[in-house]
C-alpha cells in the first residue's frame, strides 16, 4: 500500500493548525501556543523528508507545502504584531516577501511556464530562522527564556534573510525570464510563418 497521499496530508494539518494558534496567541496562552507551533513547524520538515526519501511529490504538494508554510507563518507574524509581540515593520516585511514571491510566482506559472516548486537554500534558510524567531518569542512570553538578546538576534537574522531571499527569488525569475525570450520570439516567428 503506497502512502504518496502522506505529505500532502501532514501540510493540510499544518494548514488547521494554524486558527487555533492565532486564537491561543491572541489570548496570551503562549505556552499552548508554542506546543502547537512547534508541532506544525516540525510537520514542514516531516513531510518534506516523506516526500523525498520515499520519491511521494505531487503537483499538489508542491504547491500546498509553501502554502502552508505562508499561512502558518505570515499568520502568526501578523498576530503576534497586533498583540504587541513584535513591531510591525517585521510583520510587514515578512508579508510583502510572501506576497513578492507568490505574485512572481504566479505571474511566472500563468505566463511564462509552470513553476517548479523547489525553494533556494536561502529561502530555507529564512523559513528555519522564522520559525526559530516565533519559538523564541512564544517561549519568552510563555516561559520567560530566552532572554531578549537572543531574539534580537534571531530577528536580525530573518531581516536579514528575507530581504537576500526576497532579492534571489526576483534576480531568478528574472534570469529564467531572459533565457526563454529567445525560445519566445522563435515560437512567434514560427507562428507568423
Amino acid at each position: 500500500m503506497s502512502l504518496h497521499w502522506l505529505p500532502n496530508a501532514i501540510s493540510m494539518a499544518r494548514i488547521i493548525l494554524v486558527a487555533p494558534i492565532l486564537y491561543l496567541i491572541v489570548h496570551a496562552e503562549y505556552g499552548l501556543a508554542l506546543i502547537l507551533f512547534f508541532v506544525a513547524g516540525f510537520s514542514d520538515g516531516v513531510d518534506g523528508y516523506l516526500a523525498k526519501r520515499f520519491d511521494w511529490h505531487t503537483r499538489i504538494g508542491t504547491l500546498l507545502d509553501p502554502i502552508a508554510d505562508k499561512f502558518l507563518v505570515g499568520g502568526t507574524f501578523v498576530t503576534m504584531f497586533l498583540v504587541g509581540l513584535v513591531p510591525a515593520w517585521l510583520a510587514v516585511l515578512v508579508i510583502l516577501r510572501d506576497v513578492v514571491i507568490i505574485g512572481g510566482a504566479t505571474a511566472y506559472n500563468f505566463l511564462v511556464r509552470p513553476v517548479e516548486g523547489e525553494p533556494t537554500r536561502i529561502s530555507k534558510l529564512n523559513t528555519v530562522l522564522q520559525l526559530l524567531f516565533v519559538i523564541y518569542v512564544l517561549s519568552h512570553e510563555g516561559f520567560g527564556w530566552p532572554d531578549r538578546i537572543a531574539i534580537t538576534v534571531i530577528g536580525a537574522g530573518v531581516l536579514v534573510t528575507l530581504v537576500v531571499s526576497g532579492i534571489d527569488y526576483v534576480l531568478a525569475w528574472s534570469r529564467r525570464v531572459g533565457e526563454l525570450a529567445p525560445e519566445v520570439q522563435q515560437a512567434v516567428s514560427d507562428n507568423d510563418n
